[in-house]
């Protein structure tokens, strides 16, 4: 023992922490090391590491602090990522499973799932890609602290480590890009086991026999649809009297449930949940109708509680400098991305807008840009959203409702799938292309689509939209056949002069 005491003293003195832990002698590393930097991401989600790889690509010397042991966010260790990996190949068990296949001729017999092996193939590939961006900020560069940031002044952030160390960030800039977290039912602890949120609803170690959702937006569907496809008798609550969420077409939205009813969802829509209460490995959930207080008494083995997302800043030290967040949460910024401290800004779901990966990573590209002088610029009408249900359903721009609201005049280009060659082919004919563009100029207003892959589709809409086309613009645009993609051509003809070709 005093062999290794005298050799941790000499290792103390060479400052050499983990040869003193492997002498076997125990300390508290509260040691702190202090770096200097250009610029200091607070966050590695998508937001957070991409802002970084540009800072690094434009020659700021970046760090980025993330808590987690990985990094990619919610997005890619618990959200966007995995749920597609699980909806992807649930899709293919339906297939196979409900005789989808053996209508096209390919016999599946005796189809069983192992579900093991499905959560498996999720968790490789959130790997593959939470690794991925580890060797990008190695490659560019960027300094990447796993540890608890707070900010203690302007220009200082310190990073509390696992092992206790305490990293100081003296830094010119800084972005705050924590992202969010689950929403929490009041009276509804989470346990993720029976009562789970979307992170204990994508690591469940069997298929539920009777699954209740509370909340119909994107999410719930999602997750609803992957749980359905497998097995399990799903019921979403919704309190509004559509489903989708905020943002969707109301036209998409009805002809959106009347696809998931067909395929085995049930909805108890303009409906309000009063509690929940676990008994074991069961919970009872009590739901009350908004339009006239009827009350019901739902069981199931498992509830998913979805009711959105909300900005994560906790910890983060905004109080040391002076900022507040607005009564929602969110950090309030300019059009410059700039908090009320102006080296101090703020992008993705701690923001304003959308909670979207994609927002969050243009926002990080445009921060930096900003902060070197560049113009700041994201057209927020412009932004896409996608259900990765199946089929999709995606959108951009102004929805039926918002026109009418704004007391702005329309013409409206529908062209159904049913009548598109590819989709036809496919046997996926489910769902329609609806174009709305300005009645006066045809300037493409927006672009709302439910059907085969639209989840890319939506993109051509999206470009379109960013260089102000008009329906007919698109409309003359040549696209390949046969494709999907036809469909959007034919919506922006018939919003054009009120006529498709092909229906």
């Amino acid at each position: 023992m005093q062999a290794n005491l005298r050799q941790a003293v000499t290792l103390l003195s060479k400052t050499n922490y983990n040869a003193i832990r492997s002498a076997g002698v125990l300390y508290s590393r509260n040691y702190s090391t202090t770096h200097d930097a250009d610029i200091v991401v607070i966050g590695g989600g998508p937001g957070g590491y991409v802002a970084s790889i540009k800072a690094a690509q434009v020659g700021l010397k970046t760090v980025c602090i993330e808590k987690n042991d990985t990094l990619g966010g919610t997005c890619l260790n618990v959200g966007c990522i995995p749920s597609k990996a699980l909806l992807n190949n649930s899709h293919y068990y339906h297939m196979a499973h409900s005789g989808d296949l053996n209508s096209r001729g390919i016999i599946c017999e005796n189809v069983k799932l192992d579900l093991d092996v499905l959560m498996g193939q999720k968790t490789n590939a959130v790997k593959a890609l939470t690794g991925g961006i580890a060797q990008l900020f190695k490659k560019n560069k960027v300094t990447h602290l796993n540890g608890w940031g707070t900010i203690t002044g302007p220009n200082q952030i310190q990073a509390k480590m696992s092992d206790g160390s305490v990293e100081t960030v003296n830094t010119k800039y800084m972005i705050v890009a924590t992202g969010s977290e689950v929403t929490p039912f009041p009276g509804i602890p989470i346990d993720e086991e029976v009562i789970v949120s979307s992170t204990g609803a994508l690591t469940l170690k069997q298929v539920p026999k009777k699954m209740v959702i509370i909340g119909a937006g994107v999410i719930g569907l999602e997750l609803g649809s992957v749980w359905s496809r497998l097995g399990s008798e799903v019921i979403a609550v919704e309190f509004l009297t559509s489903i989708g969420g905020l943002g969707i077409d109301g036209e998409v939205s009805k002809s959106f449930q009347k696809i998931l009813t067909k395929q085995g969802m049930q909805f108890k829509l303009g409906t309000k949940v009063m509690g929940a209460t676990r008994h074991g490995d069961s919970v009872t959930v009590s739901v009350e109708s908004v339009k006239d207080g009827t009350k019901e008494d739902i069981e199931c083995d498992c509830l998913l509680v979805c009711i959105g997302r909300r900005p994560y800043t906790e910890g983060l030290g905004l109080e040391n400098v002076g900022i507040a967040t607005d009564d929602r949460g969110r950090i309030p910024v300019n059009a410059m991305l700039q908090t009320i401290v102006p080296n101090i800004h703020a992008i993705g779901d701690v923001i304003h807008g959308p909670m979207l990966a994609h927002k969050a990573e243009d926002e990080g590209i445009i921060c930096v840009e900003g902060i070197q002088g560049g113009h700041v610029h994201l057209d927020y009408n412009c932004v896409p959203s996608v259900v990765y249900t199946h089929p999709e359903v995606a959108w951009v721009g102004k929805t039926e409702e918002d026109l009418k609201k704004e007391g702005v005049e329309y013409k409206v280009g529908k062209f159904p799938f049913m009548a598109n060659s590819r989709a036809k082919t496919n046997n996926e004919t489910d769902g329609f292309v609806k174009v709305l563009a300005d009645k006066a100029t045809d300037r493409i207003l927006g672009t709302h689509m439910i059907g085969p892959g639209v989840g890319e589709l939506i993109n051509e809409s999206v470009l379109a939209m960013e260089y102000g086309a008009s329906a007919e613009d698109v409309a003359r645009v040549c696209h390949a056949h046969p494709t999907c993609s036809e469909a959007l051509r034919e919506a922006n003809l018939a919003a054009y002069i009120g006529k498709p070709i092909n229906f």
